[in-house]
């Protein structure tokens, strides 16, 4: 056995290993009965060979080395389950256990000019939004804290006046932002149509879901301590009425005139409870509908129940439609109402202590009071005008006739469509919404492209997850062979931060599992800008990672790769794609499928020259090879995954990203639907 390539586990010697003297492949691991939370540093780590145990029992079999946090590259030496052996293996940080590499040296974990630079005008943005809520806030608690149309009022409820209609301003602006970010045709329109909307703010265009649900949460307190305050009102204002406080809230209470329209107090007898005023007014009845209407589509937007129950959470959130209608009424009822004569020679100051001069002196004409007018509609109307435009454009597009092109089982459950629309038109990355009315007339679903925009169709792969996936995929595997699929709605095609890939000279792509179809539209239009020698290509160089449980998952796009794999070795443009594919999971009769064809010149799995690598990448060995390979370069990294990954990525590019303008920095985006 050639000891040079012996991969083993030196127990409880970690540090003297790290002594030995030994050839260009050292590497040292503790044994699993050790701690799992790394090995001591050195300069030499990862520049020897492994010694080995003569307990074998000590060895790290290839699952083991997973949650090492192993990946391996090469070929095996021997079949001998007891040895894993290859020729090199590397170690990668972890985010919890895990090992950790030396290479290159550990760089400073954060910069505030890197984080400026990613994420500066994100935070600028929400900096400004928190600013005007505030600055809404303070002025409209102020205004009715102060102002002395409100003294009566006030003198009636006390704080919680203010308390209750600070928030309802703070929620007539929020209300008015809550529906722009949904407003699919209209980003797309700013992010294709205007040349003042450079990289850096079409950026924040694909944050318009984070956002969307930013400001609901935002409508979510506010609405909270708008009820909690008004339900302080109505206890006031009955025992008010009742004479419960002083003399001068009785008065208030018992202001009449011969229409009853003059009032303070909206509890007008003594039959009137506090929960029959809430069931029975105009602002009651609406407050109670719209509170419930919220409080569902904010609990059925969980993450667990839109994954698991996306039709409830579709259904449920319509209820937008309730709550804005209900929004608009809402201030109809003008319960809180101030005081119409306060202006001088009105003197509060000297009526409020002479209720018995109340209209007999020229300074004390009796308070009159009025309800404020609605201006909530005033707020809403134009993203509602807004909001209708995209419904019916939406309608439109459905009711245009959609044709299958194919129709193809992929391996894992996944399956293709390619389908023909008339003037349909489409750039790399982006997604559609696919709507089939023999599942649900009302269900819409958004998917990612996987074709070029120089192809004849557009093509999705659907992979089967949730109820609609799942009855889709049965009722085209009930099809006769070369029957066209059941009717098909398309709306989109809408702009994704793939789009701006060409944007950039060096892209790093990053997709995991069927996170990998965005990439696909923009491989396959790469191929079709060689092929047909483009020349506004400007990218020069592109990094494609494509991370995956299961080896069938590989099959899906890998002769995608291999034609573009031929493709850039015939043009002599070898080094212009570099591709790496990381199966995050496997079992021991796969290591030893990849034992026993070890020496083969393909990839056991994709067949590809690449060789699979297993476990998963360690990013820091990634973004540093990427900062040597291209010193001065703007690098856009993209990422259609998980928001852990997202997470991950993200770090790294602040990290990586070099302060100083004529170095490498790195810009992430993610995409969201």
């Amino acid at each position: 056995m050639d000891r040079h390539n012996r991969v083993a586990v030196y127990p409880n010697m970690a540090q003297n290993c790290l002594k030995k003297k030994a050839s260009p492949q050292f590497l040292c691991v503790e044994p699993k009965s050790q701690s799992k939370k790394g090995l001591p540093h050195s300069k030499g780590v990862g520049k020897g060979i492994l010694t080995h145990s003569t307990n074998t029992n000590d060895y790290l079999l290839p699952e083991e080395m997973q949650f090492y946090g192993l990946y391996f590259l090469g070929k095996t030496l021997t079949t001998d389950l007891n040895w894993v052996e290859f020729e090199q293996v590397h170690c990668i940080k972890t985010t919890g256990n895990g090992l950790k590499t030396s290479s290159g040296g550990w760089r400073k974990s954060f910069k505030m000019g890197n984080w400026i630079i990613n994420h500066g005008l994100t935070y600028f943005i929400l900096v400004v939004w928190m600013a005007i809520n505030i600055f809404i806030f303070v002025w409209f608690y102020f205004l009715y804290d102060l102002g002395d149309q409100f003294f009566y009022t006030r003198h009636l409820l006390g704080s919680a006046l203010a308390w209750a209609r600070a928030p309802a301003a703070v929620l007539n602006f929020n209300c008015l932002l809550i529906l722009l970010p949904v407003c699919r045709n209209l980003l797309s329109l700013v992010r294709g149509s205007f040349v003042c909307c450079g990289r850096t703010m079409r950026k924040q265009l694909d944050k318009n879901i984070s956002f969307h649900k930013l400001v609901a949460y935002m409508i979510g307190l506010m609405t909270a301590v708008h009820i909690i305050a008004h339900l302080l009102n109505v206890e006031r204002y009955y025992n008010s009425w009742h004479g419960e406080n002083d003399t001068l809230s009785m008065a208030l209470s018992r202001l009449n005139d011969s229409g009853n329209t003059t009032y303070l107090n909206p509890i007008r007898s003594t039959t009137t409870t506090p929960n029959l005023l809430v069931f029975t007014t105009i602002a009651g009845i609406t407050g109670v509908i719209i509170t419930l209407a919220f409080i569902l589509m904010i609990t059925s937007s969980m993450e667990v129940i839109r994954r698991s129950y996306f039709e409830v959470f579709w259904f449920t959130h319509h209820l937008f439609i309730v709550f804005f209608a209900g929004l608009v009424i809402h201030g109809a009822g003008r319960i809180v109402r101030s005081q119409t004569n306060a202006n001088p020679p009105y003197n509060i100051t000297f009526c409020k202590d002479h209720i018995e001069d109340w209209g007999k002196e020229t300074m004390c004409p009796v308070p009159q009071f009025a309800g404020g007018f609605p201006q909530t509609w005033m707020w809403v109307i134009g993203p509602m005008v807004l909001y209708v435009c995209e419904r019916l454009l939406r309608f439109i597009r459905y009711i245009q006739a959609v044709k299958y092109r194919k129709i193809v089982i992929r391996p894992s459950k996944v399956l293709e469509l390619q389908l023909v629309k008339n003037g349909f038109k489409m750039d790399v990355g982006q997604y559609v919404f696919l709507n089939c009315p023999a599942i649900s007339q009302l269900e819409w679903h958004p998917f990612t492209m996987t074709s070029a925009p120089e192809e004849d169709f557009f093509s999705v792969h659907i992979r089967s997850v949730g109820d609609w996936t799942q009855k889709l995929i049965s009722i085209v595997e009930q099809l006769p062979e070369g029957a066209q699929g059941p009717k098909m709605g398309v709306d989109g095609p809408f702009g994704t931060a793939s789009e701006d890939v060409f944007d950039y000279e060096v892209a790093m792509l990053v997709g995991a599992g069927i996170g990998v179809t965005p990439f696909a539209s923009i491989l396959k239009s790469i191929w079709y800008k060689f092929k047909d020698s483009n020349p506004e290509l400007r990218t020069r160089k592109i990094y494609f990672y494509w991370l995956c449980r299961e080896t069938h998952a590989f099959e899906w796009f890998a002769d995608l790769l291999q034609v573009l794999e031929r493709e850039m070795e015939e043009r002599g443009m070898g080094d212009f794609l570099t591709y790496k594919l990381f199966l995050t999971g496997w079992d021991q009769s796969h290591a030893t499928h990849v034992m026993v064809h070890a020496d083969a010149d393909t990839d056991v799995v994709t067949g590809l020259k690449q060789k699979t690598n297993y476990g998963r990448p360690n990013w820091d060995n990634e973004f540093e090879q990427v900062c040597k390979e291209n010193p001065t370069s703007v690098v856009g990294t993209f990422l259609c995954g998980p928001v852990v990954l997202a997470t991950v990525l993200s770090k790294k590019c602040v990290k990586y990203t070099d302060v100083d303008p004529r170095k490498t920095k790195f810009y992430f985006n993610k995409e969201n639907f």
